[in-house]
C-alpha cells in the first residue's frame, strides 16, 4: 500500500485503530481481527475528517474503510443527516446499508436509511421521518428526495463517493456535482474506487482539499485467489459445457455473466431446461423482483445467478464458488470486476471464460495482456476438455 507515495507495509489490527468498544464488539462478533490495507490506511485519516481518495481492488474492504469512521462520527442522540454515501447502483447502495447497520448493531440510536430508485418513494419518506444520521443513496433518487424536500443535507459533514469511477461512467457527474455544491458545511469527502479515472481526478481537484492519496495494488496479500480458464467452445455447446462444469465441479453457488439482457434470459432458460436452479437479473427486471432473486441467491436457495454487467459491481457475496463469462466482456475492467465476485474473503475461486469466435479469442487475448492475469487455455471438443499449450495448438 502507498499513502501519498510512501510505501507502507505494516499490517494493523482493528484494536490498533482507536475504534470505539461498540464497533469493536460488532467486528468481534463477525470474527474480524486484522484490518485490510485500505482500511488501515484510510480509517485514521477519515477519523480526523481529512479528505481521502483511495484506489483499491474490488473485495478489499472499502466499505468498512469509510463506514467505521462515519459511524464513529454519528451522534446517537442527533436527528440530522450528518453522513452521506453516494453509490452508482441500487444493489451496491443496499449492500452498503447492510454493512453499516452491522457496524451499528451495538450503537443504539444510530440509524441508516437507503434511498434508491425502482422502489416506492413513500416508504423511504417514512423512514426519513425517523431522523437517520446516515443516508446511503443513488444520485438520482437522492435528487428526487431533495426536490420533494423530504431530506435535508445542510448538516452533512462527510460525503463518500463509493465506486466513484463507475458512478461517473454511468453519467451521474452532473447529479454528483450538484449534490456536492448544495452541501455547504461538509468537512471532508472520501472517494473510493477500483480505478481512478480522469473524471474522478476532476472531482477531486474541484471538491477536495489536500487529499490523502491511498493506493492498494493487487498483490499476494489482497489479490483474490482465482484460478482462471479460457475455453474454446462452439457457440451452440456453451450451455451444455456450463452445465457439465457445474455438475463435475460440485459448485453450489455460481454467477454467469452475459453481455446482453436477452442473453441472460436465454441462458437462464437453457440452464433450467437442464434442471439447474437459476434466475436472471438485468435492468429490465423490476427492482423488487431483482432484490428477491438476489436474496434467494444469498440464502443458497438458487445455484446460479445469470447477470449483465449491471450486477458486476455492487454484489458483495463472499461465497461464490465460480464465475462464468458466458460472453467475453467488452472491456478489460468488466472482466476484472466479473471474476472478482469469486475468490473473496481470502477464499479460493474459479473463473471460466467461453470463447466461440475469432473475435472473442482476440478480445480475450487483449484482456489477458491488459490485466496481466494468468489464464490457462482449454478446449471443449466432443464432450471433453482438452488443455492447450501456451501457443494455443492442440
Amino acid at each position: 500500500m502507498e499513502i501519498n507515495g510512501e510505501t507502507i507495509t505494516e499490517v494493523k489490527r482493528y484494536d490498533q485503530l482507536n475504534i470505539s468498544p461498540a464497533i469493536m464488539k460488532a467486528l468481534d462478533k463477525r470474527g474480524f481481527v486484522t484490518a485490510t490495507p485500505v482500511q488501515s490506511g484510510a480509517i485514521p485519516y477519515f477519523m480526523e475528517k481529512r479528505d481521502v481518495i483511495a484506489k483499491a481492488p474490488t473485495g478489499t474492504g472499502k466499505t468498512f474503510a469509510f463506514g467505521i469512521p462515519m459511524v464513529e462520527h454519528c451522534d446517537s442522540q442527533g436527528t440530522d443527516v450528518t453522513q452521506l454515501v453516494l453509490a452508482p447502483t441500487r444493489e451496491l447502495a443496499l449492500q452498503i446499508q447492510d454493512e453499516l447497520r452491522d457496524l451499528c448493531e451495538f450503537m443504539e440510536g444510530v440509524r441508516v436509511v437507503c434511498l434508491y430508485g425502482g422502489a416506492p418513494i413513500e416508504k423511504q419518506i417514512k423512514e426519513l421521518k425517523n431522523h437517520p444520521q446516515i443516508v446511503v443513496a443513488t444520485p438520482g433518487r437522492l435528487m428526487d428526495h431533495m426536490k420533494r424536500r423530504t431530506v435535508r443535507l445542510d448538516h452533512v459533514e462527510t460525503v463518500v463517493l463509493d465506486e466513484a469511477d463507475r458512478m461517473l461512467d454511468m453519467g451521474f457527474i452532473r447529479d454528483v456535482t450538484h449534490i456536492l455544491d448544495l452541501i455547504k458545511n461538509r468537512k471532508n469527502i472520501g472517494m473510493f474506487s477500483a480505478t481512478i479515472s480522469r473524471e474522478v481526478m476532476d472531482i477531486s481537484w474541484v471538491y477536495q482539499r489536500d487529499p490523502v492519496e491511498i493506493t492498494v495494488q493487487a498483490d499476494i496479500q489482497n489479490k483474490p485467489d482465482i484460478d482462471q480458464y479460457r475455453i474454446e467452445v462452439d457457440r451452440g455447446e456453451k450451455a451444455e459445457l456450463m452445465a457439465q462444469l457445474l455438475l463435475h465441479g460440485g459448485y453450489e453457488r455460481a454467477i454467469a455473466f452475459c453481455n446482453t439482457k436477452n442473453m441472460t434470459d436465454r441462458l437462464a432458460g437453457l440452464l433450467r431446461m437442464r434442471h439447474i436452479s437459476c434466475e436472471a437479473i438485468h435492468g429490465d427486471i423490476q427492482q423488487a423482483t431483482r432484490e428477491k432473486t438476489l436474496q434467494r441467491f444469498r440464502d443458497g436457495k438458487m445455484q446460479v445467478l445469470v447477470a449483465t454487467d449491471v450486477a458486476a459491481r455492487g454484489l458483495d457475496i463472499d461465497d461464490v464458488d465460480v464465475v462464468f463469462n458466458y460472453d467475453v466482456p467488452d472491456e478489460n475492467e468488466y472482466y476484472v470486476h466479473r471474476i472478482g465476485r469469486t475468490g473473496r474473503a481470502r477464499k479460493h475461486g474459479i473463473a471460466y471464460t467461453f470463447c466461440s469466435s475469432i473475435t472473442e479469442e482476440l478480445r480475450m487475448d487483449n484482456i489477458v495482456k491488459g490485466t496481466r492475469n494468468k489464464v490457462k487455455k482449454l478446449k471443449y471438443e466432443k464432450g471433453t476438455l482438452l488443455e492447450l499449450p501456451e501457443d494455443g495448438t492442440v
